[in-house]
């Protein structure tokens, strides 16, 4: 981080593309992790007692139960239904922002495309799960509490949904493109020591920015789901 060189110019169809090199290392590594993870467990799934060392298996599943106690701790019994979702995209968004304090890498959220790509799924699976769950009954959402008042509240309703992959992509991008830039421009000035304390700042910006975007992600999906209001 903070150089202008990027590992994705070692392969020549990815050199002008760096976010989308991360994107896929990113991801291939969450994918063997995965991997990884279900071969240990398959392993040693007889275990009764698991081991009182910090051994691979154990990591992975202290995400994964951290990550779905997340989920049902904010959505809750329900929220079993979005661990999947919402943990893909938390891992997702967590290991390129992350990944974007290790020098030669930029983060694919450093670039809106990635961060509107996270968003629109968001919105669209939100719509999906909305109608799953009511049918053709979940538009009278747009429409208000009463007819009368449907030509002003289904254009307000509109604009709120429609802005809230835009808030979502624009947030993420933003808070990870400043700090990406603050850092490298430490890096340019003192590379040694003095970016510490902006990469522990990087450290913290990452974390909070996935945190954001899951909650925000899970309040969508109670608000489609949710029955008080349709």
């Amino acid at each position: 981080m903070g150089h202008d060189w990027s590992w994705a110019e070692l392969f020549p169809i990815l050199r002008d593309q760096p976010h989308v090199f991360n994107g896929i290392i990113v991801s291939a590594i969450i994918l063997v992790i995965v991997i990884m993870g279900y071969k240990q467990l398959k392993k040693t799934e007889d275990d009764i007692v698991p081991s009182p060392k910090l051994t691979f298996r154990n990591a992975v599943e202290l995400i994964v139960e951290s990550l779905a106690n997340i989920v049902v701790d904010t959505m809750g019994p329900r929220g079993k239904e979005f661990v999947l979702i919402v943990g893909t995209l938390g891992l997702f968004i967590l290991f390129n922002n992350l990944s974007g304090l290790v020098p030669g890498f930029l983060p694919a959220t450093d670039n809106v495309n990635t961060t509107f790509a996270c968003s629109l799924t968001v919105f669209v699976l939100t719509h999906y799960y909305g109608f799953k769950e009511h049918g053709f009954k979940y538009l009278k959402q747009f429409v208000g509490p009463m007819w009368a008042l449907s030509p002003l509240m289904i254009p307000v309703e509109l604009i709120g949904h429609i802005a809230r992959p835009l808030s979502l992509g624009l947030r993420l991008f933003g808070n990870i493109t400043g700090d990406h830039l603050v850092t490298a421009i430490f890096f340019g000035l003192v590379p040694i020591l003095v970016p510490l304390p902006v990469m522990f700042l990087g450290l913290f910006v990452a974390f909070v920015q996935t945190f954001v975007f899951m909650l925000l992600s899970m309040a969508y999906f109670s608000g489609a789901i949710s029955h008080e209001e349709h």
